[in-house]
C-alpha cells in the first residue's frame, strides 16, 4: 500500500508515519498545496496513492479545498472517487458540520485525533487496503 500522510503537525505526522510503515511506503507532505502537487506527480509517474490520510486545518490549503482538487484530479483522469484513492480525514475537528462537509466532498473515512491504532486499522480493513 502506498500512502500520503498530509499533516503540517510533527508530532501527528510522525505518529501516521510509524503506524503506517508496516502497510507500505509511506510519503509526506505539510499542507494541502503540496499533496495535490504529491498526488499530480504520482499520477503523472502512473504510481497513484492507494491510501491519502488527509489533516483538515492546514496552511496554505486546508484538507477540504485539497481533497475537492485530488477529487477533480481523479474525475479528469476518468477514475471515480469509489474506485480511485481511499482518503481518510485525519483531524481533531469533530464536529458535524466538518464531517459532513469532508463527506459531501467523498472522503472515504473520517478519524478524530489523537489516531488510534485499532480505530486506523479497523478502518484500513473496511476499505479493504490490508
Amino acid at each position: 500500500m502506498k500512502t500520503l500522510v498530509v499533516e503540517d503537525d510533527f508530532t501527528s505526522r510522525l505518529l501516521l508515519q510509524e503506524l503506517l510503515k508496516s502497510f507500505g511506503e509511506v510519503h509526506v507532505a505539510v499542507n494541502g498545496k503540496e499533496a495535490v502537487m504529491a498526488v499530480e506527480k504520482a499520477f503523472t509517474a502512473g504510481e497513484s496513492y492507494d491510501l491519502v490520510c488527509l489533516d483538515i486545518m492546514m496552511p496554505e490549503m486546508d484538507g477540504h479545498q485539497a481533497l475537492a482538487k485530488i477529487r477533480s484530479l481523479e474525475e479528469a483522469r476518468g477514475t471515480v472517487s469509489s474506485e480511485g484513492m481511499k482518503i481518510i480525514m485525519t483531524t481533531a475537528l469533530d464536529d458535524v458540520k466538518s464531517v459532513s462537509a469532508a463527506y459531501e466532498k467523498l472522503c472515504d473515512g473520517y478519524l478524530v485525533k489523537p489516531i488510534d491504532k485499532t480505530k486506523l486499522t479497523a478502518q484500513l480493513k473496511e476499505l479493504h487496503l490490508i
